[in-house]
C-alpha cells in the first residue's frame, strides 16, 4: 500500500503524518510539503490513498488530486482543509473522503473505513540484502534461469529505487571483462528478471523505462530498508555483511556503519 500526504504548512503535515499512522500502523506514509514533490514520486511509484491540502502556496490540491487521478484513477483522495467550501468540488471528482482541520485519529479512521476503492494489503517480495543476496516470494526462494539476474536484481536494490542505464548494469555486472560486449546478456537477464517477477505476481517490483529500469522501494520488505530507516529499532539485523557474493557491494558498505 502506498500512501501519501501533501500539505505545506509543516505542523499540519506532521498532524496528519502522525493522526494516519496510528491508523495505518505497520504502513510507511511519506510527507511532501511540495505538489510538484509529491506528483513525481506518484509518477514513479504509484498511490493508493493521498491525503491532501487543499489551499497551498505551490499548488491548489484540487489540481494535484487532478493530477493523480490521471495517473491511477482509483486512487483514493481523501482532503484534508479547513476550508468547507470545496466540500463541492471533491463530490464532482468523486474523492474518497474530506476531513475538516484539526485533523485527528478518528477523522483519519471513519475516512479510511469508507475508502471509495478499497485497498488490498500489497504482497511484498521478502529481500535478504545483509549477508548473502537472497530473495523470496510467500517465503519461497525465487528461482532465477541465470545467476546475473539475481545479481541484476541485487544491484537495483542497492540502488534503493534509482532508475539504472544499461551502461552503468554492464559496467557493474562485468566489472572485470570490459572487452566483450554484454549488450545482448543483459538483454536476456533482463527479460528473465521480469518474467521472474512476472510468473511470482510481482512485475509491480519493477519500474521500466527507454534504457534504464529501477525497483519500487516501497513493494519490498528489505533488512537494509528496515535497518537504514531505524538503525536502532533494526540493530539485530545487520552483522557486518551486505550482499557478499557480489564485489562491487563494497561501495555501500559505509552507509550500515
Amino acid at each position: 500500500m502506498i500512501v501519501i500526504a501533501v500539505d505545506d504548512e509543516k505542523i499540519a503535515l506532521e498532524g496528519v503524518l502522525s493522526a494516519a499512522q496510528k491508523v495505518l500502523q505497520k504502513e510507511q506514509i511519506l510527507g511532501f510539503r511540495l505538489a510538484e514533490e509529491a506528483y513525481e514520486y506518484v509518477k514513479t511509484h504509484g498511490c493508493d490513498i493521498a491525503f491532501l491540502d487543499i489551499e497551498m502556496r505551490d499548488e491548489n490540491g484540487l489540481d494535484l488530486a487532478k493530477q493523480i487521478l490521471e495517473l491511477n484513477p482509483k486512487a483514493n483522495v481523501i482532503f484534508t482543509t479547513g476550508y468547507g467550501e470545496y466540500a463541492g468540488n471533491a463530490f464532482e471528482m468523486h474523492a474518497s473522503g474530506y476531513i475538516m482541520k484539526p485533523v485527528t485519529e478518528e477523522k483519519v479512521r471513519a475516512e479510511l473505513e469508507a475508502l471509495r476503492y478499497p485497498v488490498e494489503t500489497d504482497r511484498r517480495l521478502t529481500v535478504k540484502a545483509f549477508g548473502n543476496f537472497e530473495v523470496f516470494a510467500d517465503g519461497v526462494p525465487l528461482r532465477f534461469q541465470y545467476t546475473k539476474s539475481r545479481e541484476l536484481f541485487a544491484y537495483l536494490v542497492d540502488r534503493n529505487g534509482a532508475l539504472c542505464t544499461m551502461q552503468e548494469i554492464i559496467a557493474i555486472l562485468w566489472e572485470d571483462d570490459d572487452e566483450q560486449d554484454h549488450t545482448s546478456y543483459l538483454k536476456n537477464i533482463r527479460a528473465d528478471l521480469v518474467q521472474t517477477l512476472a510468473d511470482a505476481g510481482f512485475e509491480d517490483v519493477l519500474v521500466r523505462q527507454r534504457g534504464r529500469i529501477g525497483i519500487v522501494p516501497d513493494k519490498l520488505d528489505c533488512d537494509s530498508y528496515k535497518y537504514l530507516q531505524d538503525r536502532e529499532a533494526n540493530r539485530n539485523l545487520y552483522h557486518g555483511e551486505y550482499m557478499a557474493q557480489y564485489s562491487w557491494s563494497e561501495y555501500s558498505y559505509g552507509q550500515f556503519e
